[in-house]
C-alpha cells in the first residue's frame, strides 16, 4: 500500500488540516485503506464522500480509502510523530 501518496492528496483538499492513511485487515481483499482526517477550522469541511471522490479522480481505484474517519486531532508522541498504531 502507498499511504503517503494518498495522505498528501487528501491534505490538498480545502477544509482538511491533516490526514493519516493506514492499512487495516479486510476479509475480502486481505487489507484496505482507512483514512483519519482532521478538519481545518473556519472553512467548509469536506464529507467522507467528497474525500473518496477526490482520491478516485486522481489515483488508482485500489488507493481509495474504504473508510474515512474524522477526528479532532491525530495522536502524537512527545516529539510530534503520529502514532499510527493507535489509529485502527
Amino acid at each position: 500500500m502507498f499511504p503517503r501518496e494518498v495522505e498528501e492528496l487528501i491534505e490538498r483538499i480545502t477544509g482538511v488540516s491533516e490526514a493519516v492513511v493506514v492499512g487495516v485487515p479486510d476479509d475480502e481483499f486481505g487489507a484496505r485503506l482507512k483514512a483519519f482526517v482532521v478538519h481545518a477550522p473556519g472553512v467548509t469541511n469536506p464529507t467522507a464522500d467528497d474525500i473518496c471522490q477526490h482520491v478516485a479522480a486522481n489515483l488508482a481505484r485500489f488507493k481509495v480509502p474504504r473508510e474515512v474517519v474524522f477526528i479532532d486531532e491525530l495522536p502524537r508522541n512527545a516529539t510530534g510523530k503520529v502514532l499510527r498504531a493507535q489509529l485502527t
